[in-house]
This record gives structure tokens, C-alpha cells and sequence, in this order.
């Protein structure tokens, strides 16, 4: 239980870090690359919870979350290169 109290305040931590990068981002990519740590910080909060409920379901939120962040991804690469 303590463990999973540090971690959640660690992802805290690490969230304000990547909030002040969102908007003081110096570039589109730096902010696509920040909206991309969220999205994964955001997936390892969701295992986490499901450790701590003892659910599975939000494995699979996890993992659906984690597609679609990737195929963002994907997209806003291709749009930032200009082949899209």
C-alpha cells in the first residue's frame, strides 16, 4: 500500500513537470512530445489503480488508451513533417 502511495505521488511530480513543458514549450513538437509522456503517465496511473482495486478491467483501458495514444502519435508526426 505504501508503495502504491509513493509511486501515485511520484506520477504527480512528474505531471506538474510535463504541465510546465506543455506551456512553456518552445516548439509544437516539444508539446506533442509532452502530451505523448502525459498520455503514457496516464497509462501506468491506470495499472497502478488496477493493482490497487484488484480489477482488470483497467488493464484494458490501459492498453486501449496506450493504441490510441501511439496512433496519435503517429499522426501528429506525419502532420509536423507535412506528409499528411
Amino acid at each position: 500500500m505504501n508503495e502504491l502511495l509513493f509511486f501515485a505521488i511520484c506520477f504527480v511530480v512528474m505531471a506538474l513537470c510535463l504541465i510546465f513543458r506543455l506551456v512553456k514549450g518552445p516548439t509544437i513538437a516539444d508539446r506533442a512530445i509532452t502530451a505523448d509522456c502525459m498520455e503514457i503517465l496516464a497509462d501506468m496511473a491506470l495499472v497502478l489503480f488496477a493493482l490497487f482495486s484488484g480489477r482488470g478491467i483497467y488493464l484494458d483501458i490501459a492498453l486501449v488508451t496506450a493504441l490510441l495514444g501511439f496512433i496519435g502519435s503517429v499522426i501528429v508526426a506525419r502532420y509536423l513533417e507535412g506528409r499528411l
